[in-house]
């Protein structure tokens, strides 16, 4: 986690701010979604990238108490900050990590027979989630699998929980085929929670919420996918400053191999952002390959007005093209945002040919964070 004062922000090129009452009101919306069910907080990679060490504990302020990281590690750093919290550990279990699971009580999402086999052998009765693969071919036990453990001798899990491959794709079929199947599983674990929904999932209906949902990326101010326009606040502005404001003739080139050629008299604001903050190359301005859906690359904003990116993003630098501002409007020392108000997060992660959870996990260390809310 990145100590939100590790970073000087009068010295930085780079300032991220991170509104906390707006992550708030995006899980008290999600909270609303989930009808009867609880809801409960991914926070996994950092809490996606802006903080966990903040943003969990003003979730739990909020009234959630159930948490989902990734590994042992992320869940040990949280406990302190939550103590009386639900912690779930989604990559489970395995030996070396048990002492820390212990020691920190997580909950382990068991996700295979030979994890529910170590855990229930070793863990004296300690709580633990059962993962069901439904459809999605990652992590859970078999159908079978976990009728098999449900049925045998070992402590019955606190919540038995499957995973959407495709709930951010609302008429795709297989939505379908996974909640009926997990439907067909649930007498079989009668008094036990159960959760199915993640983001996406808490908009397809009150038959996939169940006892407790997880959002995640909707805490964050991304769409789950094709659920647009953006209906969430906006948690995450990313700005880089300009470090100078150069003029350029038509008929000139910027950037590395020379990719873009300027077809007009130009002023180029150069600005301290490169692929090495995760200001993803793929969103240059030219000289990649680029998303049919988005030629142009990507684009900043300077008082409302957007500028695109010209040329090559570099590892710490990028090129805006300011031509169409007021000549005194953008100096050295002024901010461009890449994300925020104007560029929404979605709109920054479709210029790289990405997704919103990649841009945002990938925020690199050089930003200066502020918090408010």
């Amino acid at each position: 986690m990145t100590p939100p004062d590790a970073i000087p922000r009068s010295a930085a090129t780079t300032r991220l701010s991170i509104d906390l009452a707006a992550l708030a009101a995006n899980w008290r919306k999600m909270r609303d979604l989930s009808g009867s069910a609880r809801c409960g907080a991914a926070v996994k990679a950092d809490a996606y990238g802006t903080g966990a060490d903040q943003a969990a504990p003003r979730l739990a302020r909020e009234g959630c108490r159930d948490f989902f990281v990734a590994d042992a590690n992320e869940g040990a750093q949280l406990r302190p900050l939550l103590p009386d919290a639900r912690i779930y550990v989604l990559n489970g279990v395995f030996e070396e990590a048990f002492a820390q699971t212990l020691a920190h009580d997580l909950i382990p999402v068991i996700n295979s027979a030979e994890q529910a086999a170590f855990w229930c052998g070793n863990a004296d009765a300690r709580p633990y989630a059962l993962h069901i693969d439904t459809g999605m071919n990652r992590m859970g036990l078999t159908p079978a699998q976990a009728l098999a453990h449900l049925q045998g001798s070992a402590p019955a899990p606190c919540l038995v929980m499957s995973h959407l491959a495709c709930a951010d794709e609302p008429d795709h079929p297989l939505n379908a085929t996974q909640i009926e199947l997990f439907e067909s599983l649930k007498p079989q674990f009668a008094g036990i929670e159960a959760s199915l929904a993640n983001s996406g999932g808490i908009f397809l209906g009150s038959g996939v919420h169940h006892d407790l949902t997880r959002p995640g990326i909707a805490l964050y101010g991304g769409e789950p996918g094709s659920h647009r326009p953006n209906r969430l606040q906006t948690v995450v502005t990313a700005e880089t400053r300009v470090l100078l404001v150069r003029d350029a003739k038509a008929g000139e080139t910027v950037s590395y191999g020379a990719a873009q050629q300027l077809t007009r008299d130009s002023r180029i604001a150069v600005c301290g952002v490169g692929y090495a903050d995760g200001f993803h190359r793929s969103a240059s301005g030219a000289g990649v390959p680029l998303r049919s859906a988005v030629p142009q690359g990507a684009f900043g904003a300077l008082g409302g007005a957007r500028v695109p990116v010209l040329g090559k993003i570099t590892m710490d630098l990028t090129m805006f093209d300011v031509t169409d501002l007021p000549e005194d409007a953008v100096n050295a020392g002024d901010w461009i945002e890449l994300m925020g108000p104007t560029i929404t997060l979605e709109e920054a992660a479709d210029a790289a040919g990405t997704i919103s959870y990649e841009l945002l996990t990938s925020l690199g260390s050089r930003y200066a964070r502020s918090y408010a809310g």
